[in-house]
């Protein structure tokens, strides 16, 4: 069975589109991301979060958007991007 989502966390089901990661969207500017490597690390990090339902980052533009359940933690999404080895260096 293959995968019906969509890159925009829709679900396309026929004709009507249901959205399947309600949260709160935050994009970050980040520092030091140059390959798919960096991607995986930091995805990897910030996705085990407590709270944490998204991870889309963009290597090339900088920027991570997690999306959360409720208002996020940026305290632990900077110290969770610290660790993977980069900087978060604010909201975008």
């Amino acid at each position: 069975m293959g995968s019906c989502c969509t890159p925009d966390n829709s679900c396309s089901t026929g004709d009507a589109t249901v959205a399947i990661a309600e949260g709160t969207r935050t994009v970050y500017a980040v520092t030091g991301m140059t390959c798919g490597h960096c991607k995986t690390a930091i995805t990897k990090s910030v996705s085990a979060l407590d709270g944490v339902l998204n991870v889309d980052v963009d290597v090339a533009g900088g920027l991570v958007t997690v999306t959360t359940g409720g208002e996020p933690d940026d305290a632990a999404i900077a110290a969770a991007i610290d660790d993977a080895g980069y900087e978060l260096t604010g909201r975008a």
